[in-house]
């Protein structure tokens, strides 16, 4: 397979350059008393040799020296090469391959592959594997003799800022979440029927209950083009439960009548069912269309059925099986589920009162308390006079789950393992945690050290959500921290070529870390600025200097194809290795790092010479009445084509002249299409109302 021959790379790995590499002070191979210790490294017997110190007859060759490449990185396209000639493969001794590696390479591993196993289902916020990585990351905290680092959860659910610190988790709920079904009973004819075959409950149903006859509501368009309706003047549905088609009127191909690409405004699920509650409905009862042509014929789930609140009536959809079931037993001479479809898509038919032999009961009872979730902390005490300040060392162990966010859309409902993102860094941050503990344990640890917070943070995926929550709701003072070091995407070193950012987001910072990337022997490009789409951008934007490590971007990049077998191990160890001696360097500095406001450039994301401006909502929350599909304007940068163009924040860009935008990858492929001066026509969901916005797209460039 494409990915065999890394592992053939690691076997060729010989002991004598593991052992070299290995020579670090958080590492198992011995160094010598006698080497001087490296200006603000940390003060240990145990310092690392320099080339330049002299090493005993018997000790490993030293690691050639880091180099350091000053400069900007694009964390969006930057992947370093990787065309060295690989070895074929042939016979595999993975014992010996990672005996040679060593324990770092070989835990770091176990991690890896544990939490990118389809069992944790991707980790997205809201499934199951979600909350046992939480519990794998608590075990491994209290395995390393960490400490909690949070209150006990309240009655709420949610954990408070202040109080004993007697828990590993740090609880809080995501707004907007999809809801879940806690009740869901239908019956028909006498008979129960089974949920998730007959029928589901849509993310809009209220927590309600209905009995009574049916009324057939065509498409249930109040007006559509040529003046076409599906209701009579008057038409009056209480007491009723209203059956509606998706979509609208279809011709012999199963295409809209009215749109020449998928649908028209007037499919918009919202609007229809508010013209069903206003006639007054005990319920609604959604079916697709028989012979859509690009329509979805399936049953929807309570995730992508949230168009607007909650109702205070019952919404469920029907099976076509069904839905032809109930309009025989009610209209017994009208003909099959096509012939209705078919008389709608005439307009002949509106409302219909079906018979009483239609008479259905529906039940349903849904939570909107949004989605519970975690952060995970552990502590390591520091000791004498820095134990009051702090270091923190994160790592998102959340991914995307199925797909329903965060992907493409060819990805969609498929499980994406997470490896590289973020297992390797989640992985990483397990193993900083058990080295700097056995370093403050040594005999010779250091009198004077910051205690040291280990996060695993819940949510990056959906908008840092996870560190925005610790930041806003911190258990330590954020003028205490020190330093925090951010480790996303460390699981693909290529050409040992490494890219740490926050450079600039504190006085001095290069020059203060340049003795621990000499000694890493990794070439660093040290990247100034401390923005970016990761965890360390929520402690940057609170004042805090902090460090993102990462070893770039690839194909596998948000695919299920992000797998464990395409993880380096060597190269994360050699990372480990490099943050470790990090952490101890500032751990142990005796000054707190001075924190450099406004430093740095934020990434260019080089994806087109154009550049819209706007920031797409990542989660799945959205205004009441907005259409589920589109791209949800979270925000909107100054002086861009978007603001000049008067998009706003809570927009839903639908069309992009007058091509549908099925989520931000597409946006992001018509962006790459057009040059700077070029004017594309958007269409655009706003307040309730679809507005066309005419943009001229300016040139993109990084933003200050």
């Amino acid at each position: 397979m494409q990915h065999a021959s890394a592992s053939v790379r690691l076997a060729a790995v010989s002991l004598l350059s593991t052992v070299a590499w290995a020579a670090a002070p958080w590492q198992d191979a011995p160094v010598t008393k006698e080497t001087p210790a490296t200006k603000d490294a940390p003060a240990s017997s145990e310092a690392p040799a320099t080339q330049d110190a002299p090493a005993a007859a018997d000790a490993p060759a030293a690691p050639p020296a880091g180099k350091i490449i000053e400069g900007a990185v694009n964390v969006y396209s930057w992947a370093p090469d990787d065309s060295a000639k690989r070895v074929e493969a042939k016979d595999i001794d993975l014992r010996k391959v990672f005996e040679d590696l060593g324990p770092v390479a070989t835990r770091w591993y176990q991690h890896a592959i544990t939490l990118s196993n389809p069992w944790f289902e991707g980790r997205a916020p809201g499934v199951r594997g979600n909350d046992l990585a939480a519990e794998y990351l608590e075990f491994w905290m209290k395995d390393t003799g960490l400490e909690p680092a949070f209150p006990a959860v309240g009655t709420d659910g949610v954990t408070p800022k202040d109080g004993e610190w007697t828990s590993y988790m740090q609880e809080f709920a995501l707004t907007g979440g999809s809801p879940k079904v806690e009740l869901a009973q239908a019956s028909f004819g006498g008979k129960d029927l089974e949920r998730g075959k007959d029928y589901a409950v849509l993310g809009i149903s209220g927590t309600a209950k209905a009995e009574a006859p049916v009324t057939f509501v065509g498409y249930g368009i109040e007006k559509g083009e040529g003046g076409y309706s599906s209701y009579e003047e008057g038409a009056d549905l209480t007491g009723r439960i209203a059956m509606v088609l998706r979509y609208e009127p279809l011709d012999d191909r199963g295409h809209s009548k009215w749109a020449s690409r998928r649908f028209s405004e007037f499919a918009n699920m919202s609007d229809k069912i508010n013209a069903i509650v206003d006639r007054g409905a005990a319920g609604i009862i959604l079916v697709a269309p028989p012979g859509v042509r690009y329509g979805k014929p399936d049953l929807e789930d309570v995730s992508t059925s949230r168009w607007g609140r909650p109702l205070d009536i019952p919404v469920v959809q029907a099976s076509a099986e069904l839905a032809e079931s109930i309009l025989k037993a009610g209209a017994p001479d009208k003909g099959s589920l096509m012939d209705w479809r078919v008389l709608a898509d005439e307009g002949k038919v509106k409302t219909v009162a079906l018979g009483d032999g239609s008479k259905l009961a529906l039940e349903t009872k849904l939570s909107v308390g949004g989605t519970p979730t975690q952060n995970v902390g552990g502590v390591l005490r520091g000791k004498g006079s820095l134990k009051d300040e702090w270091v923190v060392v994160g790592a998102h162990y959340d991914h995307v789950g199925y797909g329903y966010f965060g992907t493409s859309p060819q990805y969609t409902g498929q499980l994406h393992p997470g490896a590289d993102d973020n297992a390797s860094g989640t992985s990483a941050m397990l193993c900083v945690a058990q080295l700097v503990a056995e370093r403050y344990a040594a005999k010779d640890a250091p009198a004077d050290a910051r205690s040291v917070l280990f996060l695993g943070f819940t949510a990056e995926e959906s908008g840092l959500r996870g560190s925005k929550w610790f930041v806003e709701h911190p258990t330590i003072p954020g003028d205490k921290m020190s330093l925090m070091v951010n480790m996303d995407m460390v699981g693909r070193l290529r050409s040992d070529d490494l890219a740490v950012g926050g450079m600039s987001s504190a006085k001095d910072m290069v020059e203060i870390m340049r003795p621990v990337f000499e000694r890493s022997g990794l070439v660093i490009r040290a990247d100034p600025s401390g923005r970016g789409p990761s965890d360390h951008a929520s402690f940057y934007g609170a004042g805090i200097p902090v460090v993102f490590i990462y070893t770039g971007n690839h194909d596998d990049y948000h695919t299920p194809k992000d797998k464990g077998y395409t993880l380096n191990p060597e190269g994360a160890a050699k990372i480990v290795g490099m943050t470790t001696d990090m952490v101890m360097t500032i751990a142990t500095r005796p000054e707190k790092l001075e924190f450099k406001q406004g430093s740095g450039r934020s990434a260019d994301r080089g994806y087109a010479a154009v550049r819209l401006g706007v920031m797409p909502r990542m989660d799945d929350e959205r205004p009441e009445g907005a259409p589920n599909n589109g791209v949800m304007v979270d925000a909107v940068s100054a002086d861009t084509s978007a603001s000049d163009a008067g998009i706003r924040k809570d927009d839903v860009l639908l069309a992009w002249n007058g091509e549908e935008l099925e989520g931000a990858s597409t946006m992001m492929a018509k962006l790459r299409s057009h040059k700077p001066g070029d004017v594309v026509k958007l269409k655009v969901w706003r307040e309730g109302k679809e507005v066309e916005l005419d943009v001229t797209l300016r040139a993109a460039k990084p933003k200050e």
